[in-house]
């Protein structure tokens, strides 16, 4: 089956947008299948840069249609700004964009929640994006979620939410946050149901016809595999499972339709948020990594910590979602150091261990294990084929994909579509 998924293989912000993007150009449907608007995928067309939380990233491609499937979560307000932005460069979505029914939807008390959580939570915060994520999944697994299929019947959508904010009002007193109107938030949510109707379509039948008919699908992972609810240090986690095997559950078509995964890794490692990153760097070679990197929340604005490559994690991902192929990206940014650093392990009291015998605890604890590379001077923003690249950046590559027993597919070397070593 012509069907491919694009996995962050780190803690996310590997570049996804771009390569699901440049890969897109030759599918006939892009899908986001998991997580919501916490995640954040930029794609560079020409000189401008365009940021998307929910729409797919293949929406550029005059041919390719987009699917929003039901293991995502949507925030319609996001999800009509993006449209409403897509509509003002002259592209049109009407007949391109798909939504599944099976979405569940983040209200306006899921971000009052998310915000009243982390705050309480003082020096212990998680980090979330305060964008309603937790709270709208934890309703969804206790069955106290709304869903794109409820706004059908508006009167009964009216009940149900009516029913469920009561509840979560009650709850944001308990935190001394200011309740939400009830009445003021169904009036704006009844504007956003007349614009998302007209978009939501059966996508299972859609997917499952054009896998049959061997049309071209490409999945676009969102986060990294370092963040999977159940694989992270939790809780220290997105709220939706990254790995490979939820395109089955967040989009209806079976995981052995899949022919290839591809795995995205940053030439170095970044996250957002709070938790253990055994590889992290501080003082000026991060901030110099960070700044010309452009290494700021897409989602949030925050900047990003930085590390070194951490091949122990990486590995991890590769294993857990049997990934055939993978791509560097950001390479460039590397260019002009002196020496570069590789994690190729972790020890704890002295002893081996592997990233999955690891909790938030002892990932905290770990000492990498570094192999020291020397670095390369050259700028290699404009450099399009592999035996151009400098000799010392064709050992580092050479020695992740040896490292991993995975093949590089390309590398990325710029922000631009076209800015990409074919190996």
């Amino acid at each position: 089956m012509p069907a491919e998924s694009v996995l962050g293989l780190q803690w996310g912000d590997e570049g996804k947008g771009k390569i699901t993007d440049l890969l897109a150009q030759n599918a006939d449907f892009v899908v986001r299948y998991h997580g919501g608007n916490n995640a954040g995928h930029t794609v560079v067309t020409g000189n401008k840069k365009h940021f998307f939380h929910l729409i797919p990233s293949g929406i550029f491609h005059k041919n390719t249609k987009a699917i929003i499937s039901n293991g995502v979560i949507l925030d319609l307000g996001v999800l009509l700004n993006e449209i409403d932005t897509l509509k003002k460069e002259g592209i049109r979505v009407n007949n391109k964009l798909m939504i599944s029914p099976r979405c569940h939807l983040i209200l306006p008390y899921h971000k009052a929640l998310d915000i009243a959580y982390e705050n309480a939570r003082g020096k212990k915060k998680l980090g979330t994006t305060k964008r309603g994520i937790g709270p709208s999944y934890s309703d969804k697994v206790s069955y106290n979620g709304l869903r794109v299929y409820d706004l059908i019947n508006w009167n009964d959508f009216c009940g149900k939410y009516r029913f469920q904010a009561k509840i979560k009002n009650k709850i944001l007193k308990t935190f001394g946050v200011k309740p939400i109107s009830i009445a003021k938030s169904l009036i704006e949510l009844k504007r956003q149901r007349t614009r998302i109707l007209p978009f939501v379509k059966d996508v299972f039948e859609v997917l499952n016809n054009a896998a049959a008919a061997k049309k071209k699908i490409l999945f676009e992972g969102a986060h990294g595999i370092m963040l999977d609810l159940d694989w992270s240090p939790y809780p220290y986690a997105t709220a939706s499972n990254t790995v490979v095997g939820s395109v089955n559950t967040g989009s209806g078509l079976p995981i052995r339709s899949l022919d290839r995964v591809i795995g995205i890794v940053k030439a170095f490692t970044s996250r957002v948020g709070e938790g253990p990153l055994p590889t992290e760097l501080h003082g000026r070679l991060a901030d110099a990594i960070r700044e010309r990197g452009g290494e700021y929340g897409t989602t949030t604005g925050r900047p990003r910590r930085i590390g070194w490559l951490d091949l122990e994690a990486v590995r991890f991902s590769c294993k857990i979602n049997n990934v055939d192929e993978i791509v560097i990206t950001k390479l460039d940014i590397l260019s002009g150091l002196l020496e570069l650093k590789v994690c190729t392990g972790y020890t704890l009291n002295g002893r081996k261990v592997h990233y999955s015998e690891c909790g938030y605890n002892e990932l905290a604890k770990v000492k990498p294990v570094y192999k020291t590379f020397p670095g390369w001077m050259d700028d290699v923003v404009s450099v399009r084929k592999y035996k151009d690249l400098p000799k010392e950046c064709r050992n580092y590559l050479e020695f992740i994909s040896k490292f991993l027993g995975v093949k590089i597919k390309f590398v990325s070397v710029g922000a631009d579509r076209n800015a990409n070593v074919k190996m």
